[in-house]
């Protein structure tokens, strides 16, 4: 198992120090986001790292040994090149003239929904700025993580590359410009597990899909929307005031927030529903849904052991365990 911790910015060895990018999970807002309402996003401490050599020659070779869920790295490849070529275009790294030798590792497991391809972006920038003399600001390494995850989505929301630079817990809303992010304040710390389900959906079909329902019952939808902002604003003070039982409940409210809003599926309910039976103060999908992962908010280590245990017999393609840090 890959195992992995919540990173807060407050307390991490300085990210210039190592070539790394973070992962990160949403606690809150999944879809919803969209239509520009604040969701919640949190950095893992664990990362991508990453290191470059500069050679003889031309082109771009890449090595990567990060650990992985089966099939990821083969499925993901093409993207992956693509992030990269995006991230060293954006940086003006000429190689035509020169071969670099893109090495990745650390141990971040690379699965869908953990924010893999924004950690190695951010990790790509970090080492380039590091080898190749060109010093960055923070903002300017979250900027070329960006455009390098162009190559995996398109046009990328911004939460992935930016709680992969910086860390902690954030809050991220769209607007009509650039995209606003704010660190959120944690009382203190509580364990989780996350689990995979081992399905992998399209981001692009599934919004798509929630788009299509919004347009066809607007009075429907803005209920949902409603009620949703009522968790998050709740889920901030719950989150600042360190209330686990509070925190769940409304963990549990977004999840079945995305039921009706069709993006959950039999697999992740059924994991929900195994991580509450165990104990689990609340469990909800992450992410795009209809697959993916899952998360359980489980404070003290015996009870995140018996959910762990939970998940793997309720037949979780993989179970991580982790603790949500101040």
């Amino acid at each position: 198992q890959c195992r992995n911790s919540f990173h807060i910015s407050q307390s991490k060895v300085s990210a210039m120090s190592k070539n790394v990018g973070y992962g990160k999970l949403i606690l809150f807002g999944e879809h919803f986001v969209v239509y520009r309402v604040p969701a919640l996003v949190a950095a893992v401490a664990d990362y991508t790292d990453c290191d470059v050599e500069v050679k003889e020659g031309s082109g771009v070779e890449t090595i990567d040994n990060r650990p992985a869920v089966p099939g990821y790295k083969v499925e993901k490849k093409d993207e992956q090149d693509e992030a990269t070529k995006l991230v060293l275009k954006h940086l003006g790294v000429d190689t035509e003239k020169q071969k670099l030798v893109v090495t990745f590792g650390g141990n971040l497991c690379a699965v869908s929904g953990i924010g893999a391809s924004a950690a190695s972006c951010v990790a790509l920038a970090r080492a380039i700025s590091v080898r190749l003399g060109k010093p960055m600001t923070e903002l300017e390494i979250n900027a070329a993580a960006y455009e390098g995850e162009k190559g995996y989505h398109g046009t990328p929301s911004g939460i992935d590359n930016t709680a992969s630079t910086f860390g902690g817990i954030l809050r991220f809303q769209r607007t009509d410009g650039d995209p606003l992010f704010a660190p959120v304040k944690l009382a203190a710390g509580a364990e989780i597990v996350y689990a995979s389900t081992g399905i992998t959906a399209s981001t692009t079909k599934v919004v798509g899909d929630v788009r299509a329902k919004r347009e066809a019952d607007p009075a429907w939808f803005e209920k949902l929307l409603e009620q949703y902002k009522e968790v998050m604003t709740e889920a901030e003070k719950a989150l600042g005031d360190g209330d686990w039982a509070a925190l769940g409940k409304l963990l549990d409210r977004n999840h079945g927030l995305c039921q009706e809003l069709t993006v959950s599926c039999p697999e992740l309910d059924r994991l929900v529903d195994a991580a509450r039976g165990a104990g689990a103060l609340g469990a909800k999908m992450s992410g795009t849904g209809r697959g993916g992962l899952m998360l359980a908010l489980t404070p003290g280590k015996e009870l995140q052991d018996k959910v762990a245990a939970a998940l793997e017999a309720a037949g979780a393609a993989q179970v991580w365990k982790t603790s949500l840090v101040k």
